[in-house]
């Protein structure tokens, strides 16, 4: 014979409470008292009720999801801010899809689309080129308080946005080579229109004219965050008349195509050249030299967004308050490593 269900009149029945009650502590605990809660919760342990959560999630009119949008799954530097976004929807009853929005870009209407088609409950975007007319859709479709930003964000639209502090971090690296004695110091950045790439130059330009240094115009080369990119600066850099004594890399996928560059072409690093990352992945640390770069705590990162994104969901529909608009920035720490020495 099968064993009997639990139902949610049993957990009632053994809790000494009403079958609303139960549904109380299931779905909107705060209204409880602790002493009421506990009791609830005991009672559903000793019976084994589980949770139909198909039907909760029509009762909550939800879709039990939330989708997190990733410029590219391909990177390394995505990987420990989807771990932060896992770890933050762990303890909820949310499930966590991604989509790679290099690989297939967001029709026109679909990020609206996928909230009124009741396939999602929430955003968390890594994606800081989702276009203003795809943001302004979600928000008409009533939308608006469930899209969070992390890493990346987007000019002039009003979420929440989860960052690293990008400039201090470019202040840091720059300030870490003038200690070392290095003036000529230039900067590959990542693509243009990219939020990280102007607030990471806008700090290294403000640093180095605060601190004095020469700055010359050939001395910022246009990179996208790619080895590519690095390995090509490098040449450009190995034509100079008047070389940089220390290069500043908006990325360390960067850094490591401009240190195979260089050494490619008779250009030790640290000795001859010094480099300076951003991001601190995990290759950073085994590459050689091993790579001195500006650590992000990016699984912190990607807790956060999930968090904030969590706080707007809780309750139904009807009885959420938009949340105010928040711009929360990380801390981010140098990290010292062999890339980088005193200049000769």
């Amino acid at each position: 014979m099968a064993p009997k269900i639990a139902t949610i009149q049993d957990v009632a029945l053994a809790a000494k409470v009403s079958t609303a009650t139960v549904s109380r502590a299931l779905s909107n605990p705060g209204l409880l008292s602790e002493r009421t809660r506990a009791r609830v919760m005991e009672a559903i342990r000793t019976t084994g009720y589980r949770v139909n959560q198909a039907a909760r999630n029509l009762r909550m009119q939800r879709a039990g999801a939330v989708l997190v949008l990733v410029p590219n799954l391909g990177k390394p530097f995505y990987s420990e801010i989807l771990q932060g976004i896992s770890d933050g929807f762990a303890g909820s009853d949310h499930a966590v899809l991604i989509a790679d929005t290099e690989s297939r870009p967001l029709d026109e209407g679909e990020l609206a689309g996928n909230f009124t088609g009741g396939r999602i409950d929430g955003v968390v975007s890594l994606d800081g080129a989702i276009s203003p007319a795809a943001l302004d859709q979600a928000r008409a479709a009533g939308a608006g308080d469930r899209i969070v930003f992390a890493c990346e964000w987007v000019d002039g639209q009003a979420f929440p946005s989860i960052q690293s502090d990008n400039e201090d971090g470019a202040r840091q690296a720059i300030r870490h080579l003038a200690g070392l004695g290095h003036r000529k110091i230039a900067h590959i950045t990542g693509p243009e229109g990219n939020v990280l790439t102007a607030v990471r130059r806008r700090g290294m330009v403000e640093e180095r004219s605060r601190l004095g240094l020469p700055a010359r115009d050939d001395w910022i080369i246009r990179g996208d965050f790619s080895l590519r990119c690095g390995h090509e600066a490098a040449g450009r850099i190995l034509a100079m008349a008047d070389r940089p004594t220390a290069v500043f890399c908006a990325a360390d996928t960067v850094a490591f195509g401009l240190m195979a560059g260089l050494q490619a072409g008779g250009v030790r690093v640290p000795d001859d050249i010094s480099v300076v990352g951003f991001d601190d992945i995990d290759m950073s640390a085994y590459y050689v030299p091993a790579l001195t770069t500006i650590r992000q705590d990016r699984v912190r990162l990607g807790r956060t967004a999930a968090e904030r994104l969590l706080e707007r969901l809780q309750g139904p529909p009807q009885d959420r308050d938009p949340a105010p608009v928040i711009e929360e920035l990380l801390p981010v720490d140098l990290v010292i490593r062999a890339s980088t020495a005193q200049t000769s």
